[in-house]
Formats: structure tokens, C-alpha cells, sequence
């Protein structure tokens, strides 16, 4: 898809406030109400925006241990990586995870009420043979110093079209 500059204002805009008004938002980037309404659906149709969240505090619930878990499977087969991705995909502490390149599979970013459920969660998957997992190197979040906030958009596209 081509992006203008209207565009990448749009998108950088809204991964820092899902909640900015459209008249807010036209205003940012000089045209109508009903132009950014049009072009905001548009983006959302063509797979851009892909949704809306609010980000709540990670202390709202308790604290939480922030996990990275690196994970080796004993074997790439199709099988078992399907059944691997299947269960981290449901399994609630898991609040991310990644594919990688080098000596792990997979990370895998946990949220858990402590370390304790930590361990009762990875050996339980160590002992489910049919996830088929070689190794867990576990490294602990001690301070998070910028979290996730979106991707970085460039500063300019083509110049807009005036939809």
C-alpha cells in the first residue's frame, strides 16, 4: 500500500492515542473531518490498523514477574512446532511471543503472579512430552526502561493525495 504523509501522521498518531477524536486527528493533518474519517477506515480495511487497546497499568492487578523465556524445541517438525505455537498462543501468562533466529526457537515474554507459578508453568511444559522442548533459559525482568509503544513510522511518504 503507498502512504502519503497524511497517512504516516495518521498511523503515528493513533499508536499514541487510540483515542483521538477525528476532529483532532484532521486537524493534525490539515483536512476535513469526513477526509480523515475516510482515510482512517481505509487503513483500517487495508489491514494497518488492525485494532484498538488501552494499556493498563501492569501493578492494576497485583505485580507481576516479567519473564523472557528463551525455548528450544528437540525437533522443527511441523507437528510439533503447530502444537508448541497452539499452546503458547493459549495460554494466558503468555502475553507474548516471537520466532527467532540462533541457538533458541522461540522467545517467549511471560507475565506471571510470581516465580513460583513461573516454575510450575515451565515444568509442566517440560513434562508434556508432546510439546517437545529441549531447553528453557529463563532471564527475569528487573526494570523495564522503554516499553513497546508502536513501531517507527518514517517522517514522510508521498505528499497527499487531499482525499
Amino acid at each position: 500500500m503507498d502512504l502519503d504523509r497524511a497517512d504516516l501522521t495518521l498511523l503515528d498518531l493513533l499508536q499514541k492515542n487510540g483515542r483521538a477524536t477525528v476532529q483532532s486527528l484532521s486537524e493534525a493533518i490539515h483536512l476535513s473531518a469526513r477526509a480523515t474519517l475516510n482515510r482512517v477506515r481505509r487503513l483500517e480495511k487495508e489491514g494497518l490498523i488492525r485494532g484498538y487497546r488501552a494499556l493498563i497499568d501492569r501493578g492494576a492487578h497485583g505485580e507481576l514477574v516479567s519473564v523472557f523465556a528463551e525455548v528450544a524445541l528437540k525437533d522443527q517438525r511441523q507437528a510439533n512446532v503447530q502444537r508448541f505455537e497452539r499452546r503458547m498462543a493459549h495460554q494466558a501468562e503468555v502475553v507474548a511471543c516471537w520466532v527467532i533466529s540462533g541457538r533458541y526457537d522461540y522467545l517467549v515474554r511471560l507475565a506471571c503472579p510470581g516465580l513460583d507459578h513461573y516454575h510450575r508453568l515451565i515444568s509442566a511444559w517440560l513434562d508434556d512430552a508432546s510439546l517437545g522442548i529441549e531447553k528453557i533459559v529463563t532471564n527475569i525482568e528487573l526494570q523495564t526502561i522503554k516499553e513497546f509503544a508502536g513501531f517507527p513510522l518514517p517522517k514522510s511518504g508521498r505528499p497527499p493525495s487531499g482525499a
